[in-house]
């Protein structure tokens, strides 16, 4: 029986390209998306196509109560995961003295608040089934090296980072490993408003990464073979340290 993969905001971008990538790799996936149902269902089709399985779980990433529910029935109709990847999140960038308290909470309230929302109902079962299973987080390289305009993003992506390697320290006992993949400059909706050729000109390779370069290090984080690999933070950045 294929194993199951969580994986949040996987309609489009980099979570759509990791849907794919891993529904490829043999595993039956569930989708996450807020609001655009659509777009979901495209990638549920993409990955029936493939021959795996795949449904579609929709809810807001902030609202802890709906994510509880939600994914608790889930579990309970339809098993435990094996892996989870929480790729979704959200930008407002604004400069410190004009960001709005909204673009402040917004930001931290998913990406950050998003981690514990989403992992609280699921890794006591993971637990109690002793699965030995996958959790893996996105980070960015804002959450490494800070970036102007994004206080609000770079602190959220900082805070996934020590939850990663604090959540692996606590689930390494239990065979489960918790990794922290931090892409760099993505070829994404996200920075399609980006000045792409001036980025080029300080990434050492010359280039914007693709998404499934991101996938590919997922598939791999989510393999057996990675089975030895936990609290790390892996960036895919083409070399680039801002």
């Amino acid at each position: 029986m294929s194993k199951n993969i969580l994986i949040t905001g996987s309609s489009r971008g980099i979570g759509r390209e990791i849907a794919l990538y891993l529904a490829k790799n043999g595993y039956n996936i569930t989708l996450h998306c807020n609001s655009n149902i659509k777009k979901a269902e495209e990638v549920k089709k993409e990955i029936e196509d493939i021959g795996q399985n795949a449904k579609i779980l929709k809810f807001n990433l902030t609202d802890r109560t709906e994510c509880n529910d939600v994914l608790s029935k889930d579990i309970e109709q339809n098993g435990i995961y094996y892996g989870v990847v929480l790729n979704a999140g959200i930008s407002k960038d604004n400069v410190f003295p004009a960001m709005t308290d909204d673009e402040w909470d917004d930001v931290i309230d998913t990406n950050l608040g998003g981690f514990y929302n989403v992992l609280k109902p699921i890794v006591m079962p993971m637990i109690s089934a002793r699965i030995r299973g996958r959790i893996i987080t996105l980070s960015s390289i804002s959450g490494l090296a800070g970036n102007r305009g994004q206080v609000n993003y770079s602190a959220s992506k900082a805070g996934i980072i020590g939850a990663t390697k604090a959540l692996s320290l606590e689930l390494a006992k239990r065979g489960i490993t918790v990794n922290c993949i931090a892409p760099g400059v993505i070829d994404t909706d996200m920075t399609k408003d980006l000045p792409v050729d001036e980025l080029k000109k300080i990434i050492p390779m010359k280039r914007v990464g693709t998404a499934k370069e991101v996938a590919s290090l997922a598939n791999y984080l989510m393999s057996e073979d990675a089975s030895y690999i936990t609290g790390q933070v892996i960036s895919v950045n083409g070399g680039l340290y801002l």
